[in-house]
């Protein structure tokens, strides 16, 4: 058990960290969202019927996009764009491992089955990561379009104003600026990890390079 939380305690600590602030999130956006309708002279919400609204499901999903979509960029765009002297970046001048197609060369041991199965499944397993990433970042665009269109319409109802679909939800502002002010501040802290990993460092950490690696040095 010891060598099992060891070996899994980054995963464990992130993803526990990530439920506390998802429940953190929920009991605090549930009593903001309590006082908004009660000063509107609404009806309350319990902290079940809170977890079904649209105004979590929105406000959560809205967030979540950014950090997939931050996620999908990063993959594809570390394949073929370079910084020099980053540890996010791969070397311009060098021919990294990753670059290696599994088709050519000595064959490894306990490679994953989509290797050694080939052909289609091998091409899919190949992008599969950033495959996996944007088709998150399209699950959560649209339960944030999806949740967003039920709060916007709770809004119109009170306003005595019509209501829209989902599709026009997306073609609002609101739904715009509620994606764009995530997503530019998730660029902002990926471009601050390429550039500062050229000249900062952390002992320990594996997003760091070694302390006394020269600025020039890119990559792992």
């Amino acid at each position: 058990m010891r060598r099992f939380l060891r070996n899994q305690s980054l995963t464990l600590v992130v993803f526990s960290t990530f439920l506390i602030f998802l429940v953190g999130q929920s009991i605090v956006g549930h009593l903001q969202h309590n006082e908004d309708l009660q000063q509107q002279s609404q009806r309350t919400l319990s902290y079940r019927e809170y977890l079904a609204s649209s105004h979590f499901l929105e406000a959560t999903m809205e967030n979540w996009e950014s950090e997939f979509l931050q996620m999908f960029a990063f993959v594809v765009l570390t394949a073929f764009l370079f910084q020099k002297g980053s540890l996010e970046s791969k070397d311009p001048d060098k021919t990294e491992e990753v670059d290696r197609d599994p088709r050519q060369g000595k064959k490894r041991a306990n490679v994953p089955w989509p290797v050694k199965k080939g052909g289609i499944i091998l091409k899919l397993y190949e992008y599969s990561l950033s495959l996996a990433f944007l088709l998150l970042f399209l699950f959560s665009f649209a339960l944030h379009a999806l949740g967003g269109a039920g709060e916007y319409n709770r809004e119109q109802r009170r306003l005595g104003a019509k209501e829209v679909t989902v599709v026009e939800f997306m073609s609002t502002s609101q739904f715009w600026f509620q994606s764009l002010q995530n997503w530019q501040s998730e660029f902002l802290a990926v471009g601050s990890m390429v550039v500062l990993s050229i000249f900062l460092r952390q002992r320990w950490s594996a997003e760091s390079k070694p302390v006394d690696a020269p600025h020039s040095e890119t990559g792992e």
